[in-house]
């Protein structure tokens, strides 16, 4: 009944009314986001169209944060403990795109950025506990997110008001080296000014942060550990990114020849589970009826069982093993060829949604970060884990996941 979720109308079934009930957004994440969200075509935009002119930003990130935070040689192996690491990893990477240099690298925002989405979930679980009338006192003395945003606004406040500086010297159009970055995009959406334009930006690109680090790590995270439980799956990969490098660079063109990579890094989140059991989360509005006859009451948050679905043999065969090319091999058949891809609408596979208006507006940008990031692991390092130990058993809270957070993977630098 995916299909009767994403055609329901909002006045009955309504996503953000299901994201304002988990998440608090008035009180973690600002109500204008929810009023407005106008972050949203951002994302699916410019912010995606730009990913050709800007991947050499991406590219440039991960090599430099490697190297800072992965102290590899080719003499020795290196034990490092991975989620913490790849999020900070994720997190420059990330922000190189959205915000540049050299804020990016700058330590308190890192952490930043990368503590905002366990505070923002902690202030959401605490909020939830209180009447409304008492929410805005709980979020100012019992949350962080008040604070998380001073520092943000600490961060980006100067470079937004050096960006209203160019605009009142050149006006609106470009302007010598004008950036073309997430802060432009975000001004230009905006539609003119207003008072609360600085604080709204912060809060917007703080949002989009919360939105991308936390997911993209996960899904890093994962692929790395199923990589080194699985090291006879790095000679075809390497293969593949090698051959796709040298002939098209290190471009977006090259990550959509690594068909055996998508297919690897869509086989590790249809097992692993993503970032939860849950997808497609509505709330609804009235008495909804699904075309099953099956009425939910006003007031029930629905959602699509995504780990069931992924690990069903009506879908997969042999669901519960992993198949590295088990996508990559089903679209080398006869008109396949897009069907199957990470980003593409799929019944059967729900990590980004199912289409419909909101299906992930940010998976386009998501997968070709992952896929860069994995591609320079694969180029760059062997890796494994110690005594040749397997996928290490993931954190369930509730229905939501992450991987392992205190396993550690050895690295050794590849010869060049």
């Amino acid at each position: 009944m995916m299909d009767d979720i994403k055609k329901a109308s909002p006045l009955d079934l309504s996503f953000r009314a299901a994201v304002n009930e988990d998440m608090q957004t008035d009180y973690t994440l600002g109500p204008a986001s929810r009023v407005n969200p106008y972050h949203v075509p951002v994302v699916r935009s410019p912010l995606t169209r730009a990913l050709p002119a800007r991947f050499h930003d991406l590219r440039d990130e991960i090599v430099a944060s490697f190297a800072d935070l992965v102290p590899a040689k080719e003499s020795e192996w290196v034990k490092v403990s991975m989620l913490s690491t790849v999020m900070e990893i994720v997190s420059r990477t990330s922000n190189r795109y959205f915000v540049g240099l050299p804020l990016c690298r700058n330590p308190d925002y890192v952490n930043l950025n990368i503590h905002f989405t366990i505070d923002a979930f902690a202030g959401a679980n605490t909020l939830r506990r209180y009447p409304g009338f008492l929410k805005p006192i709980v979020r100012q003395s019992l949350t962080k997110v008040s604070a998380c945003m001073a520092r943000a606004e600490k961060h980006l406040g100067p470079l937004i008001r050096e960006r209203l500086a160019k605009e009142d010297e050149y006006g609106t159009a470009d302007w010598p080296d004008k950036p073309n970055d997430l802060i432009t995009w975000l001004l230009e959406e905006a539609g003119g000014r207003h008072e609360n334009l600085i604080s709204d930006t912060v809060n917007r690109v703080s949002l989009i942060n919360f939105a991308a680090i936390h997911t993209t790590s996960v899904t890093f995270t994962n692929s790395l550990y199923y990589l080194a439980a699985n090291p006879e799956i790095a000679a075809p990969l390497r293969e593949e990114a090698l051959a796709a490098t040298e002939e098209y660079g290190w471009t977006k063109a090259a990550m959509g020849k690594m068909v055996k990579l998508d297919s690897f890094l869509k086989e590790t989140q249809r097992l692993s589970g993503g970032i939860g059991a849950l997808t497609m989360s509505r709330l609804a509005l009235r008495d909804f009826t699904f075309s099953d006859g099956t009425v939910v009451p006003a007031g029930t948050i629905v959602s699509v069982a995504s780990h069931g679905l992924h690990h069903d043999e009506a879908h997969y065969e042999d669901p519960e093993s992993f198949k590295p090319f088990r996508f990559s091999d089903i679209r080398g058949q006869e008109g396949e060829a897009l069907k199957h891809q990470m980003v593409a609408i799929d019944p059967s596979f729900a990590l980004f949604g199912n289409g419909g208006r909101h299906m992930c507006p940010g998976r386009f940008f998501a997968v070709n970060e992952i896929k860069a990031l994995v591609a320079h692991v694969i180029l760059s390092y062997d890796i494994k884990f110690e005594n040749g130990k397997g996928v290490p058993l993931p954190n369930w809270n509730g229905v939501t996941f992450s991987p392992n957070r205190s396993a550690e993977v050895m690295f050794r630098k590849r010869g060049v």
